[in-house]
């Protein structure tokens, strides 16, 4: 197997973004998945064209993350969908711009049990399907993530493994091993579930309460379960390191040691 090891720079969050490719690159990233949140991007359509000047001319290849905070594509406010919409087209325009292979999606979260959660998955679906629509003339797929927790997830398990069957292909997975862990998933069987449309995994660690976004290995969440499943399935699918800020850089060059000696790399 031969997966790419790709690191988040949301452990450098609200710095700036080129010192944060650099940085993660002499870390020994083999991609970078750009998380488009901080004060690094508050111009964002005014910078996007010099930047991605300035990222192509690196040797790494990206993937993109939206704003993931105060977004949220299914909210029962209008205009905060649209406008989490809007910066999903602006992310997936900036990703053709830098041939970036995926955008990350929130599908969104239902906070409230008065809301309907069936009303905020059909207008995900609704969403998605024009996003893709945005996205597939420019050679750009989405990676729709597993996002919410105690009770603010749209979907079960297997309601998720579903999601997508409706969908244009240029739409895949991207399972989110924290999140997974905490809804209290069956990340193996998951993995199995989706393993057709399997684009990427969040992989970081926590102990089962609160979205830690730890190093591999310092919650509690059963790895050789998790990548013996991927072994299994041999998936051609990106392992992104997603840790929380100020998380120190080593702990990167770390676990894309502990990948390879599971073999999930080649």
């Amino acid at each position: 197997m031969t997966n790419q090891i790709t690191y988040s720079d949301l452990i450098l969050l609200n710095e700036d973004i080129l010192t944060n490719a650099h940085q993660l690159i002499d870390c020994g990233a083999d991609k970078i998945e750009l998380m488009m949140d901080g004060q690094a991007w508050n111009d964002m359509e005014g910078s996007f064209k010099v930047l991605a000047e300035e990222l192509k001319k690196l040797p790494v290849d990206f993937s993109v993350h939206p704003p993931a905070w105060d977004i949220n594509l299914t909210s029962e406010n209008r205009a905060v969908r649209e406008t989490a919409f809007d910066e999903y087209k602006k992310a997936i325009e900036f990703a053709g711009m830098i041939s970036a292979t995926h955008v990350v999606i929130h599908p969104g979260f239902c906070f409230s049990p008065v809301f309907d959660k069936k009303q905020a998955e059909q207008r995900a679906a609704a969403y998605i399907k024009q996003l893709c629509d945005i996205a597939k003339p420019l050679g750009v797929q989405l990676a729709v993530e597993n996002v919410g927790y105690q009770g603010s997830a749209l979907f079960s398990e297997e309601e998720f493994g579903h999601f997508l069957d409706e969908i244009d292909d240029t739409a895949g997975y991207l399972i989110d091993i924290g999140h997974a862990q905490l809804d209290n998933w069956n990340i193996p069987k998951v993995i199995q579930a989706v393993k057709g449309r399997l684009l990427g995994l969040h992989i970081h660690d926590n102990f089962g309460e609160a979205d830690e976004h730890l190093p591999i290995g310092k919650g509690k969440i059963n790895w050789d379960d998790i990548l013996d499943a991927l072994n299994d399935i041999h998936p051609d699918c990106e392992l992104i390191l997603e840790y929380a800020p100020g998380t120190p850089l080593e702990h990167l060059r770390h676990g894309k040691t502990f990948l390879k000696q599971k073999h999930i790399v080649g």
